[in-house]
């Protein structure tokens, strides 16, 4: 049936009748399935529920290959070919749901089940689950003046973001009426800067602002956020979520309504609403929608145009992953706990900011935390709560930083020791000392690989016969999108493949895969091709013979040598293996790992 013949077709609701005789007619399901369901559905009454929800109940599968389950997305980009319209499947993220909603009514909307999904200059784009209800089309091309497309997307999505939606518009322009400020209305950039002084005050309490805010957080938790970016402009109020390491804009706010997110987010972390010149942070526990326990991080930044507020999302359930989970190879399984197993000494793992060393080391000490066991950490900020350790918060405005924080820990009879970074010749010093008195203590440090953590301690003033005297090994971690295991595809190695997978194993032996694994994109994925995060390591042990290079005048390629030879995979060959196990793309370790030139000599 092409467009023409549903331009002609009699306005009606889809009927369960004449899909399954489609479905039929089109060599889909069986005709004694669709004839049985039929008698099913006229016993029980199917009410108003949308007839491809009926059909994808049934958990049917496709008898034309490839043997698609008949699932309701299935179903209904088959309706939209069947019917001569465009599918769509409705992403939230990719929405202005504040500009849509200024298209129709909320109640004309449900009235017709119709949702707005984008608007330009010419053209309206309008999803709708009934491709035979027109009526509303003509009114609207007259209303608009503009062209209407209509697009066919899932029943279910367009019921559900057209509650979602509107109540979020509605929310957002009735904060936006009841006083808050719009910043475009400022003439100077004085008053902007008394705007974020906290002169304009705002009802962190407004039910529409909670409205907001709740809802905010229900879409994080929906999209797998990691972080969520609040984000003050001159005119506008930008909202942006980090997905799978990657940030995406999602919505544009006024920046009166803004700056009331703002204060209620603050609010419930205990932070002070009224301060806005210098940096603050909170903690927020809640819960995801399935009710899941979730832990928020706050931190505020005054800048030119008011706060800027990140929330980093903790799931509770990362302090129960094992090693494998983790990215952890056998090897390096074995490594790791060779090294976490030993009574005293220091352990450091390395790499930039949002690698997941942090996610290391909780996982660890959760496994090193048994009852006959006292475990202390000193962290800034403390990033989990867990019952198991001992945990200290830096306190920078009482002198109480790394290095103090380590020298009290000391009288606390401490069997492992957590430092959260160590930053200067001070802190480190105090590592050392921890681990010559019987400790074992694991910290972070930030270099591109696990060698050039010798240099770095070396840098901070650290002897070398100390570090050879405490240092059991260091660890440097990256973290890589991992393939989508619904949508990935393999394909054999083109020539300019095979060139940059040499190029990425040099001077390493790594046999090259007959076929690598590519993005594709899918609802599952949400057609990024890629859906989670796990680490390449780079272990390094410090054995005898590494211990007699590092010297005042440590060559750091003589160290690096021989921590290949006695075992040690880089990073790029641990990028290497997950890509050639079809775990992540070629293109991706990339992108995250460094190349041999760029590494520190």
């Amino acid at each position: 049936m092409d467009a023409a013949t549903v331009q002609q077709h009699d306005e009606h609701h889809l009927t369960l009748t004449e899909v399954l005789v489609w479905l039929v007619e089109d060599g889909i399901i069986p005709k004694d399935d669709a004839k049985a369901l039929r008698a099913e559905r006229r016993l029980k009454g199917s009410g108003k529920i949308h007839p491809l929800v009926l059909i994808a109940e049934q958990g049917w599968r496709s008898l034309r290959k490839p043997n698609r389950l008949l699932n309701l997305e299935t179903l209904t980009e088959w309706m939209a070919e069947r019917t001569g319209l465009d599918y769509l499947h409705i992403d939230p993220l990719k929405i202005d749901f504040t500009g849509i909603a200024d298209v129709v009514s909320s109640a004309y909307a449900t009235r017709f089940s119709i949702l707005p999904i984008s608007i330009d200059l010419q053209e309206v784009v309008i999803a709708t689950s009934e491709p035979f209800l027109r009526e509303w089309e003509t009114e609207l091309e007259h209303i608009l003046k503009k062209r209407i497309r209509r697009v066919l997307a899932n029943p279910n999505d367009v019921s559900r973001y057209l509650v979602e939606f509107f109540n979020l518009a509605r929310s957002v322009k009735k904060a936006a009426q009841q006083g808050v400020n719009y910043v475009s209305g400022l003439s100077s950039f004085e008053q902007l800067v008394e705007l974020g002084r906290g002169n304009q005050q705002l009802d962190a309490n407004d039910q529409h602002i909670v409205h907001i805010v709740d809802r905010l957080w229900q879409y994080a938790f929906d999209q797998r956020a990691s972080d969520i970016h609040i984000e003050p402009r001159r005119e506008v109020g930008i909202i942006r979520f980090r997905i799978d390491g990657v940030l995406h804009q999602v919505y544009h706010v006024p920046m009166g309504v803004l700056a009331g997110m703002t204060s209620r987010i603050k609010l419930l972390g205990r932070m002070d609403v009224i301060e806005k010149r210098r940096p603050q942070d909170g903690r927020i526990k809640t819960r995801t929608p399935e009710g899941a326990e979730v832990e928020l991080r706050l931190s505020t930044l005054p800048t030119a145009f008011g706060e800027k507020l990140v929330m980093r999302i903790f799931d509770p359930e990362v302090l129960v992953r094992d090693f494998t989970q983790l990215g952890f190879s056998r090897d390096d399984t074995i490594r790791w706990k060779e090294m976490t197993s030993r009574p005293n000494g220091i352990i450091l793992v390395t790499g930039p900011t949002g690698s997941g060393k942090t996610t290391t080391l909780y996982s660890t000490l959760k496994q090193l935390a048994t009852p006959e066991v006292n475990v202390c950490t000193i962290e800034d900020p403390i990033e989990m709560i867990e019952a198991a350790f001992n945990q200290v918060q830096v306190q920078s405005a009482v002198e109480m930083g790394f290095a103090e924080g380590v020298r009290a820990l000391m009288r606390q009879d401490p069997d492992i020791v957590m430092i959260g970074e160590i930053r200067d010749q001070e802190t480190a010093e105090m590592a050392i000392q921890a681990a010559l008195t019987g400790h074992l203590v694991l910290s972070t440090l930030h270099t591109n690989d696990a060698p050039s953590a010798i240099t770095r301690l070396l840098d901070l003033g650290i002897p070398d016969y100390l570090i050879n005297s405490t240092m059991l090994g260091v660890m440097a971690q990256r973290l890589v999108r991992t393939l989508c295991p619904h949508c990935k595809t393999a394909a054999p190695m083109t020539e300019v493949e095979q060139e940059t997978w040499r190029n990425l194993v040099y001077p390493w032996k790594a046999n090259e895969p007959q076929q690598i694994y590519h993005p594709v994109g899918c609802l599952e994925c949400r057609m990024t091709g890629f859906s989670g995060r796990v680490g390449v390591y780079e272990l390094l042990l410090m054995s005898q013979e590494i211990k007699k290079l590092v010297t005042k005048e440590t060559i750091i390629v003589k160290v690096r040598d021989q921590a290949s030879r006695e075992g040690m995979r880089p990073l790029r060959i641990s990028g290497a293996l997950k890509v050639a196990s079809g775990l992540t793309s070629l293109e991706e370790v990339l992108r995250v790992v460094p190349p041999a030139e760029t590494q520190e000599e």
